[in-house]
C-alpha cells in the first residue's frame, strides 16, 4: 500500500476516521468503510457532482449508502467536503442528539439523501430516484437544454444483495433500462456470521445480467481501474449499471482484514495503534487530519458552486427559450401543488347508486390527475382492483419515459422502496396499490416513510373480511390497527364515496408523512349524512355524521369505514327502542388526536359514557376512545371463505348485531 503520497493520504484519511469513529463510541461497523475507502474516493472527488454550499440543489448527483452500517464513511465524506458536519459531530458518533446516528438519517441540508439500515432499501430507493429523475428529463429537458441530468450513485453490500427487495427493484430496474444508475457493489465475502459462502454463492454478475444490467468486476482497491469501469459505465445506454469491486473488508488493519469481526465491532486501541503505524500514518492522536488532505477535500465546495453556476446559467437560458416549462420545472420541484386543484375533488350525489371505497378513489384519483401533473403511481399488478390507472397517461416504461403509470409487477416490498425514492427525489408526487392484507409485503418501506415523513400515498383496498370469498388469506384483520401504530403514518378508511375523495385531498395536503387509504372492494351506499359534512369531517379526522334523533344523547356509535352505514342503521332502530344515539364517523385516528381538545370533546363528549366502537377488525386500540364504561365490536380471529354477507352475518356485524350489542351496553 502506498503511503505517503497526497491521494494516498486522503483515502487512509477515510480508513482513519472509520477506526476512530467506532472506537471512541465503543460500537459501529469500520470493517466495510475501510474497504470501500479507495471506492468512495474516486466517486466523491472525480465523478460525484454536489455542492456542499447548497446540498439542495436540483440537478446534483445523488449519493445512496445503501450499506448504511458503513455510515462513518458518510460522514466523514460529508465532513471533510465541506458539509455541516463537523469534527466533534464525527467524535459523537452514535451519542444521543448527535447528527451522526448509527445508521443514515435523512437529513437532506447535511447531504443524507436517504435513510438507510434495513439492508435492501437504500438499493431500491436509489432506483425511485432514477425513475423520477427519467420521468422529469423526458417531460422537461428539451434539444440542447438537458436541465435534469445527473447519476443516481450507490454503495451497496452482500446483505443488500441478499436480501429479496433488492431482487425485486433490480429486476424492475433492468426491465426499465434505468441507465444513469451507477451501484459499486462491495464484494467483501464477508457478514455477520462469517464468510458469505456459508449462504451466498451464487454467481452475482451473471444473475445481474440476466436481469439486463451492464456489470463490470474491478480490483476495489485500484482506484485507476475503479475510475475507469465508472467512465465506462457512463458510456452504456439503456441498462443500469453494476459495478463489482472485489475488496477486502477493513483493509489496512494488520489483523482484522478479512476478518467477520471487523463488521460490526472496533477494532481496538492495539489494533487501530498498528494499523496507523502501517499506514505511516504522522499522528496515534485520535481523529487527525492533515491539513494538506482538508484542503484536498475542500475543492469539492468550490467546484460544486462552479457546477450549480453551469446549470443555473442554463436553467436561465431555458427559462428565457420555454417560459412555461420552466415555470412548471420550478413549481414542481418546490412541492407546490398547483393553484385551486381542489375544486377539481369530485362530489358523489347521494342518490347515486352504491359505490365501492376503492372504485370512489379511482374516481377521484382520475380527476385530480388532469390538475395535478406531478400526481404518479400505479399498483403491483393490481390496477384494476386498486382503481390506480390514470386512463390516457401513458406507460412508464424504457421508451416512454414521461408515462405517469406505473406497472411495478407482484413487487410489493420493492413498490415501497421505489415510492420512497421518488418522494426523495422530488418533483413527482408518487403513490401505489395493492391489496391491504399485502401492505405486509413492503412494511419495512412504509415504516422509512414514516420515519422519513415522506409524502407518499399508498391506495389499500379490499381493507376487511368483507373480501369474501378469497378466504382468510386475503382478509386483513390486524393490519389497520398496526399502522395506526406507527409513528408519522396517516391512515384513512373512509365510510363512502365523498370520504374517500375528501381523503385524497387530506392525502394531497399532507407533506409530513406517508398517508394510506384504506378502501373497500364491496359497494357502500353514498350517505345523505356525509354528503355535506365529510370533505370538513375527514380533514378533522372525525365527525358527528348524524346526532341523537332524540332531545338526549345516551350512546355514542363510533365506526369507521364499511361499518359507518351499518351504525346509522341500527341509530333509527336504537331509536325504536327510545335510545337516542349519536353516530360518529372516524375515519382517521391520527387526524383527529390532533385536533384541538375543545373539538374532540364536542365529537366525544365526557358526559356521555356509553360508547361502542364498531369495527371488523382488531379491536386493540379502541378503548381510548369508548372509555371504561363502553364496548367495542371487533374481530380477534381471522376471516373465512364465503359471500362477504354471510361472512357479516356468521361473524357478528350486522344492524341487528349492532342493535343488540348497544342494547347490552345500555343495560350494564
Amino acid at each position: 500500500m502506498p503511503k505517503n503520497n497526497l491521494e494516498q493520504r486522503c483515502v487512509n484519511t477515510l480508513r482513519i476516521l472509520a477506526m476512530d469513529g467506532p472506537q471512541k463510541a465503543n460500537s459501529g461497523h469500520p470493517g466495510m468503510p475501510m474497504g470501500m475507502a479507495d471506492a468512495v474516493y474516486i466517486l466523491w472527488t472525480r465523478h460525484l457532482r454536489h455542492n456542499p454550499n447548497n446540498p439542495r440543489w436540483p440537478n446534483r448527483d445523488r449519493f445512496v449508502l445503501s450499506a448504511g452500517h458503513g455510515s462513518i464513511l458518510l460522514y466523514s465524506l460529508l465532513h471533510l467536503t465541506g458539509y455541516p458536519i463537523t469534527m466533534e459531530d464525527l467524535k459523537q458518533f452514535r451519542q444521543w442528539g448527535s447528527k451522526t446516528p448509527g445508521h443514515p438519517e435523512y437529513e437532506i441540508d447535511v447531504g443524507i439523501e436517504t435513510t438507510t439500515g434495513p439492508l435492501g432499501q437504500g438499493f431500491a430507493n436509489g432506483i425511485g430516484m432514477a425513475i423520477a429523475q427519467q420521468h422529469m428529463a423526458d417531460v422537461f429537458n428539451r434539444p440542447d437544454f438537458p436541465i435534469v441530468d445527473h447519476w443516481i450513485y450507490a454503495i451497496v453490500s452482500d446483505g443488500d444483495l441478499m436480501e429479496g427487495v433488492s431482487q425485486e427493484a433490480a429486476s424492475l430496474a433492468g426491465h426499465l433500462g434505468l441507465d444513469r444508475v451507477i451501484y459499486l457493489y462491495d464484494d467483501n465475502e464477508i457478514s455477520i456470521e462469517g464468510a458469505t459462502d456459508l449462504t451466498f454463492t451464487e454467481d452475482v454478475p451473471a444473475r445481474f445480467r440476466a436481469y439486463g444490467w451492464h456489470v463490470q468486476e474491478v480490483d476495489g482497491h485500484d482506484r485507476a481501474a475503479i475510475d475507469a469501469a465508472i467512465e465506462e459505465a457512463k458510456t452504456v445506454e439503456g441498462q443500469p449499471h453494476l459495478i463489482v469491486c472485489h475488496t477486502h473488508i477493513a483493509y489496512g488493519s494488520p489483523h482484522m482484514q478479512d476478518s467477520a469481526k471487523a463488521h460490526g465491532s472496533p477494532l481496538g486501541e492495539e489494533e487501530i495503534r498498528l494499523a496507523k503505524e502501517e499506514m505511516d500514518w504522522p499522528s496515534q492522536e485520535p481523529f487527525f487530519v492533515p491539513r494538506d488532505v482538508v484542503a484536498h477535500y475542500q475543492l469539492a465546495g468550490p467546484q460544486g458552486e462552479r457546477a450549480e453556476a453551469e446549470w443555473r446559467e442554463l436553467l436561465t437560458r431555458y427559462t428565457n427559450e420555454y417560459p412555461d416549462e420552466a415555470a412548471e420545472f420550478n413549481r414542481r420541484i418546490a412541492g407546490r401543488l398547483p393553484d385551486q386543484w381542489e375544486k377539481s375533488v369530485p362530489y358523489f350525489r347521494p342518490d347515486g347508486n352504491p359505490i365501492a371505497t376503492r372504485a370512489a378513489s379511482g374516481k377521484t384519483l382520475r380527476a385530480l390527475a388532469e390538475q395535478i401533473p406531478e400526481l404518479i403511481g400505479g399498483s403491483a399488478d393490481l390496477s384494476p382492483s386498486n382503481k390506480t390507472h390514470l386512463p390516457g397517461e401513458g406507460v412508464f416504461q424504457k421508451e416512454t419515459p414521461a408515462g405517469r403509470n406505473f406497472h411495478f409487477g407482484v413487487r410489493e416490498h420493492a413498490m415501497g422502496g421505489i415510492l420512497n425514492g421518488m418522494a426523495l427525489y422530488g418533483g413527482v408526487r408518487p403513490y401505489g396499490g395493492t391489496f391491504l392484507v399485502f401492505s405486509d409485503y413492503m412494511r419495512p418501506a412504509v415504516r422509512l416513510a414514516a420515519l422519513m415523513k415522506l409524502p407518499v400515498i399508498y391506495v389499500w383496498t379490499h381493507d376487511s373480511i368483507y373480501v369474501g370469498e378469497d378466504g382468510p388469506t386475503h382478509q386483513p384483520v390486524e393490519h389497520v390497527m398496526s399502522f395506526r401504530a406507527m409513528p408519522n403514518m396517516t391512515l384513512i378508511r373512509p365510510a363512502d364515496a365523498n370520504e374517500a375523495a375528501a381523503a385524497w385531498e387530506v392525502a394531497l395536503k399532507h407533506e409530513d408523512g406517508p398517508v394510506a387509504l384504506s378502501l373497500t372492494r364491496q359497494k357502500l351506499p353514498i350517505l345523505p349524512e356525509a354528503a355535506e359534512k365529510a370533505r370538513d369531517g375527514v380533514a378533522r379526522g372525525a365527525y358527528v355524521l348524524s346526532d341523537s334523533p332524540l332531545e338526549r344523547i345516551d350512546l355514542i356509535l363510533i365506526a369507521t369505514g364499511s361499518e359507518v352505514h351499518v351504525a346509522l342503521e341500527a341509530q333509527k332502530k336504537l331509536k325504536e327502542q327510545r335510545i337516542g344515539a349519536r353516530v360518529v364517523s372516524i375515519p382517521s385516528w391520527e387526524i383527529f388526536d390532533q385536533q384541538p381538545t375543545f373539538y374532540r370533546l364536542n365529537v366525544l363528549p365526557e358526559a356521555v359514557i356509553k360508547r361502542l366502537a364498531i369495527e371488523v377488525g382488531s379491536p386493540l386500540g379502541w378503548w381510548k376512545y369508548v372509555g371504561t364504561h363502553g364496548a367495542v365490536m371487533g374481530l380477534e380471529r381471522f376471516g373465512a371463505s364465503a359471500p362477504y354477507r354471510t361472512i357479516q352475518k356468521e361473524l357478528g356485524f350486522t344492524t341487528d348485531d349492532v342493535v343488540e350489542r348497544a342494547m347490552k351496553l345500555m343495560a350494564e
